[in-house]
């Protein structure tokens, strides 16, 4: 068994989809898919996603219009979307459901800038639980003599830097997201 990087900088960067797609899903002021694509909706055949009941359309930067595949869903669309607690109200339009998204408070504001702040930091934990992960796993071979002691510390160096790394594209991630939350 040999050390490979790739590995653990792979688990990370799942760490880093993961961050980006909880910020899809906040509510920013702007109308997206990601609000309502993975709210999920029992259909009568089964508990699904939206996005694979529905056809999602952002209208314009305020309005989401979903249209249900199968029209006898739209009241368990519209159930899901409160059972959601997003605090998205949709509109029932007949054929589909619209949401318009409404402007952000700066209280409203400053609840998603902590929320960004709180998934940020989830993905750091996630981040020094894969560094941990991988310590360890070269320790293992340290002591197994499979691996130097000079292999050990540049194995461990480099494990530090991709830390350090992955941790400063969520550091710029969460920044970004808070910029757009804060600007409007």
């Amino acid at each position: 068994m040999t050390f490979v990087l790739k590995t653990y900088e792979d688990r990370m960067q799942k760490a880093l989809t993961y961050l980006g797609e909880e910020f899809a899903k906040l509510q920013a002021g702007r109308a997206t898919p990601g609000l309502v694509d993975n709210i999920r909706v029992d259909a009568g055949y089964g508990v699904m996603p939206m996005n694979q009941v529905a056809n999602i359309v952002v209208m314009d930067n305020a309005t989401i219009k979903i249209e249900p595949w199968d029209k006898t869903i739209i009241a368990a669309i519209e159930k899901a979307i409160y059972d959601a607690n997003t605090g998205l109200t949709p509109q029932g339009m007949g054929d589909y459901l619209i949401i318009n998204i409404p402007a952000l408070t700066s209280e409203r504001r400053q609840q998603i800038v902590k929320q960004v702040h709180g998934y940020g930091e989830d993905a750091k934990v996630s981040v020094r639980q894969i560094r941990q992960d991988a310590r360890d796993d070269v320790r293992k071979l340290a002591d197994a003599d499979e691996i130097s002691e000079d292999q050990q510390r540049s194995y461990e160096s480099d494990i530090d830097e991709l830390t350090k790394k992955m941790n400063t594209r969520i550091d710029d991630a969460v920044k970004e997201k808070e910029g757009g939350v804060m600007g409007g």
